[in-house]
């Protein structure tokens, strides 16, 4: 029986650093693109991990604002409301990655079941599937948001799990993101890492993602072959 597959959406599926073109335009020089959109991504990830542990829940797009105003301060960019809007409006469609529509197609010609799994709120994550023409490869949409918490708290794990209707043994977390790895397996899941650069790292914490894969097209190869 092929698996069910729970992909993390964002920097697994989606670029977050789709926005560096606008803001290359907005800043003239791609050196403090770079920059400012690592520090914003990195910013909102912190800005989940602190809401979760707090219980202080807001939705992911007040997190992804919050992050953009850390970052327009940090890195004294000044940008205007009106400039900070247009970012967020291209936040909300940012593009897949070059293996994203391969990968999943050979998945889902493998019996597969696919699901989007994240922090995004259902609407948003809807929306960012559309715009890069990859929705119809999935099964369904779960959010976090139902939850009022982010990963990697363990109950937005099982939260998948009953939506989806599979036991540990029988899904998958895929993800870029060496936290949500180690979260899922924790619930009991299985995980594949997707170690889209050569130089990321992943947490020595002493659990250990079920599989690596560099791509998505490596998948199908890696779990189900």
């Amino acid at each position: 029986m092929a698996p069910t597959l729970a992909f993390d959406v964002y920097g697994t599926l989606i670029d977050t650093h789709g926005v560096v073109g606008k803001l290359t335009e907005l800043l003239g020089d791609d050196g403090k693109a770079q920059s400012f959109s690592q520090t914003w991504r990195d910013k909102q990830l912190e800005y989940s991990f602190r809401r979760g542990l707090m219980q202080n829940y807001e939705n992911f797009a007040v997190v992804t604002r919050d992050a953009l105003n850390y970052a327009d301060q940090f890195c004294q960019t000044q940008f205007t409301d009106a400039q900070k809007s247009e970012l967020l409006a291209v936040y909300r469609t940012l593009p897949a990655f070059h293996d994203v529509e391969s990968g999943l197609t050979e998945l889902k010609n493998a019996g597969c079941k696919l699901f989007a799994f994240s922090n995004g709120s259902a609407d948003a994550v809807e929306t960012l599937l559309q715009a890069a023409g990859i929705r119809e490869f999935f099964d369904g949409v779960v959010s976090v948001d139902d939850m009022k918490s982010f990963k990697p708290n363990p109950g937005v794990y099982s939260h998948f799990m009953r939506e989806s209707g599979v036991t540990g043994a029988e899904a998958w977390l895929i993800s870029s993101n060496p936290f949500d790895v180690i979260g899922s397996i924790s619930a009991g899941m299985n995980a594949a890492w997707v170690k889209r650069s050569p130089n990321a790292i992943f947490d020595p914490w002493g659990i250990e993602p079920t599989t690596i894969v560099s791509n998505l097209t490596e998948l199908k190869s890696n779990i189900i072959d």
